[in-house]
C-alpha cells in the first residue's frame, strides 16, 4: 500500500457444480496463493461458492445451506488477516433469493452486495432463480450475524482513504447504466466484478474493451473475475478470463483457458489525484453507506509495467501512429497561425540539431497542406563560436533535401563586438558568453521576419521548457513554438519516424542528425567536435522526461517518482544517479518558471503541457523547499 499501490488479484478457482465443500477448499487454496504474493484484494467469480451453472438446484435448501456453511468457513479462515476478499454466493434474504458478492476481511463479512441486473435472455436464465437486488442498504441475518446488505455501499480503508472498493456483478457492467458509475461517484476507486461470462467467438476482445473502457470512464481500477474450470459444459464453456484495468489501461489478464489468475498493482493515489483535477467529476450521490475496514500500509513489490519512456509507445505500430499524429497536430496549429497572421512566409533557425529539424519538418508539412511553396520557408544558419562542420553541414543538407530557402548569417563578429561593448573579455566562458549568442540569433530571426513579413517558428521543446534550458529573451522566444508540447524523448522518435519514411539524401541526413549529440553549441568546438553536451550538464533527458511526466501529469511526490524510476530504470541508472538528477529537475523546474510564464503560443499535443495560459499556472517565485526536503530524507 506504500505510495498508493494496492496489490490486487482476480482469480478463478477450480470448482465442482453444487459441491460447496470442495469449492470452499479451492477458494481457501486460492486465498493462500494470493496471500503469498502479497495480494491485499482478491476477487473471485460470480457464485464461486456453488458454481454459476447450478440451474434449478438454486431452489434446493441443501445447496443454499451448504453455501452459507462454506461462506462461514471462508470467513473464519480470514481471521487475523487484512486481505480483502470478494466472493460470489447465493443468499436468501427476506424471503427472496439473491445472486450476491460477499466482502470479507479478518473474520467478518463487511457487507453483501446483491446483483442489480438479472439477465433472462439468450443463454442466461437467472430470472428463473434470482431477484434483482435492492440499492438501499439494510441489515440481513447471515449465519447468525447481522450484515449490511444492498447495492448502495462502498468499502473504504481507514489507513488509505483513497482505497475505496465498490462491487457490481457480471451483467451489471453490460447494461446501459452500470451501478459502477454511482459507486465511483460515491468514492470507489476500485470496482470488483465477480462474473460468470461464458466464452464465445470474439467475446474475449469485447469483454476486454468493456472492462478497460469502464475503468477509463470512471477513472478507476476494475477487477473482473470470471468463472472457469469446473462449471457445467451442458451448453456453455467458461474460460476464466480475468481482467484488471486501470483508467483505460489493461494492467493484467489471464487469457481464456489459461491459469485463471491475474495479479498486479493498482495505484489508487493516481486515480484519486486525477479525479481531484477533473472538475466535472460528480458529487457523491445521496443514500450511500461507507463501510470502513483496517489495513496497515505495507510496501507492494511492483510488478506492473513502468515504461522508462512514458511519452513514447513501446510497440512500433503505436509509436509510428503517435508520431504521425503529433506532427499533424503541430502542422495544423502552424497552418492556422499562418493563415490568421497572413504571413508572407516562415522564418526559423536551423542548427542541425533535433529540435530545429523537427520544427522544419513540421513547417514543411504545414506549407504542403496549405499548397504553398516551400521556398517561402526561410531557414537560417547562424554559425558562431561552437558551431561544428557536422551540424552546419547537416543543416545545409537538410534544407537542400527539403527544398526550402536557406541563408547564412555569421554572427561571430556581431557577438564579439557586443561582448566588447559590455566589457566582456570575450574569452571567459560564462553564461554571458553563451547567452549573448542565443540572443543574437533570436534578434537576427526576428529582424529577418520583420523585413520579409514572415513568422518566426520556435524550435524549443517541452523538456527544455521544463528545465529552463533556454536563454531568456533568446531562443526561449519566437512567434509560434511548434515543439512546445513535445518532450525531447518523443522529438527523437518523431524524427526517426520521418527518417524511416524518407529516402535518399533526406534519409541520410536525418539519420546523422539523430546520431549527433544534443548540444546548444555555445562553447568553442574542440578539434572540430562538439564540446558542450547538454546531458552532461543537466542530466539524461530520458530521466528528466520521466520525472516530468509523473510530476506534471500525476502530481506524484518525489519519493514515489524515485520509486517508479528505480523500477523503470533498473540496471540502467543507480538510485544515487536518479536522486542526483531528480534534485536537479526540481531545482530547475521551480527556478525557471519565469521563462515559462512568458512563453509564446504553441500547440498542445499531449496530456502533459506547460502553457501558462491553460495547462500549468504556477507563480514564478514558488519555493521548491518541500520537494527538496523530501529528497533530503530519501538520501538519508
Amino acid at each position: 500500500m506504500k505510495d498508493g499501490f494496492i496489490k490486487v488479484a482476480a482469480a478463478s478457482p477450480a470448482l465442482r457444480v453444487a459441491d460447496c465443500a470442495y469449492n470452499r477448499d479451492q477458494i481457501l487454496q486460492t486465498m493462500e496463493k494470493a496471500l503469498a504474493l502479497g495480494v491485499k484484494l482478491l476477487v473471485l467469480p460470480e457464485l464461486a461458492v456453488t458454481g454459476y451453472t447450478c440451474g434449478d438446484l438454486f431452489g434446493q435448501a441443501a445447496l443454499l445451506d451448504g453455501a452459507v456453511a462454506a461462506l462461514e468457513a471462508i470467513t473464519t479462515a480470514t481471521r487475523g488477516r487484512d486481505q480483502l476478499l470478494v466472493a460470489g454466493v447465493p443468499l436468501a434474504v427476506a424471503g427472496r433469493l439473491y445472486n450476491c458478492a460477499a466482502v470479507i476481511q479478518d473474520g467478518r463479512i463487511l457487507g453483501v452486495v446483491p446483483k442489480r441486473n438479472i439477465p433472462g435472455y439468450g443463454e442466461f436464465y437467472e430470472t428463473r432463480n434470482f431477484s434483482p437486488g435492492p440499492g438501499e442498504v439494510r441489515d440481513c441475518l447471515i449465519g447468525g450475524r447481522w450484515v449490511p446488505f444492498g447495492g448502495n455501499m462502498v468499502f473504504r480503508c481507514r489507513q488509505l482513504p483513497a482505497f475505496c472498493l465498490g462491487v457490481e456483478i457480471c451483467e451489471d457492467l453490460w447494461v446501459l447504466d452500470p451501478p459502477s458509475g454511482r459507486l465511483a461517484a460515491a468514492g470507489a476507486t476500485i470496482i470488483a466484478n465477480p462474473s460468470a461470462s461464458d466464452e464465445a467467438t470474439g467475446k474475449a476482445a469485447y469483454r476486454r474493451s468493456l472492462v478497460t473502457g469502464q475503468s477509463a470512464r470512471l477513472c478507476c481500477g476494475y477487477l473482473y473475475a470470471a468463472s472457469g474450470w469446473g462449471e457445467s459444459t451442458t451448453d456453455l464453456v467458461f474460460g476464466a478470463h480475468n481482467i484488471i484495468g486501470e483508467n483505460g489501461a489493461l494492467l493484467a489478464e489471464s487469457l481464456p483457458f489459461g491459469e485463471g489468475f491475474a495479479v498486479t498493482e493498482i495505484d489508487v493515489e493516481r486515480l484519486a489525484g486525477q479525479r481531484r483535477r477533473t472538475n466535472t467529476w460528480p458529487p457523491s450521490p445521496d443514500g450511500f453507506d461507507e463501510i470502513f475496514f483496517e489495513m496497515e500500509p505495507s510496501p507492494a513489490t511492483l510488478t506492473r509495467d513502468i515504461p522508462p519512456d512514458p511519452f513514447v509507445p513501446r510497440d512500433e505500430a503505436g509509436r509510428e501512429a503517435r508520431c504521425q499524429e503529433i506532427i499533424s497536430i503541430q502542422a495544423h496549429g502552424l497552418m492556422k497561425r499562418l493563415e490568421h497572421t497572413r504571413c508572407a512566409g516562415a522564418v526559423l533557425g536551423i542548427s542541425g540539431g533535433l529540435d530545429s529539424t523537427l520544427a522544419l519538418l513540421v513547417t514543411v508539412r504545414a506549407f504542403d497542406l496549405l499548397d504553398r511553396s516551400r521556398k517561402e520557408i526561410s531557414a537560417v544558419t547562424m554559425p558562431c563560436f561552437g558551431t561544428t562542420g557536422r551540424t552546419r553541414g547537416n543543416a545545409e543538407a537538410l534544407c537542400a533535401a527539403l527544398g526550402v530557402s536557406l541563408s547564412t548569417v555569421d554572427i561571430w563578429d556581431s557577438v564579439t563586438r557586443h561582448l566588447a561593448d559590455i566589457g566582456h573579455d570575450g574569452v571567459t566562458l560564462d553564461v554571458t558568453y553563451e547567452n549573448a549568442q542565443a540572443r543574437e540569433r533570436t534578434q537576427v530571426l526576428m529582424d529577418l521576419a520583420n523585413r520579409s513579413g514572415g513568422l518566426v517558428v520556435g524550435t524549443g521543446d517541452l523538456s527544455e521548457l521544463a528545465l529552463g534550458w533556454a536563454t531568456y529573451n533568446g531562443d526561449q522566444m519566437s512567434m509560434y513554438g511548434v515543439n512546445a508540447g513535445v518532450p525531447k524523448t518523443l522529438v527523437r522518435h518523431i524524427v526517426a519516424t520521418m527518417a524511416a519514411g524518407a529516402a535518399g539524401e533526406l534519409r541520410r541526413v536525418l539519420l546523422d542528425i539523430l546520431d549527433t549529440p544534443v548540444s546548444p553549441e555555445l562553447l568553442p568546438a574542440q578539434g572540430g567536435e562538439i564540446s558542450q553536451k547538454t546531458e552532461d550538464l543537466v542530466g539524461p533527458y530520458r530521466l528528466h522526461d520521466f520525472f516530468l511526466y509523473y510530476t506534471l501529469r500525476w502530481g506524484f511526490a518525489p519519493g514515489k517518482v524515485l520509486r517508479l524510476a528505480e523500477t523503470a530504470f533498473a540496471g540502467v541508472y543507480h538510485r544515487d544517479a536518479i536522486l542526483r538528477w531528480l534534485r536537479v529537475f526540481y531545482r530547475r523546474f521551480f527556478a525557471q518558471q519565469f521563462k515559462r510564464s512568458c512563453m509564446p503560443d504553441g500547440p498542445r499535443v499531449g496530456s502533459a503541457a506547460l502553457s501558462p495560459r491553460g495547462d500549468w499556472r504556477m507563480p514564478s517565485d514558488a519555493s521548491a523547499a518541500l520537494w527538496l526536503a523530501e529528497l533530503d530524507r530519501l538520501e538519508e
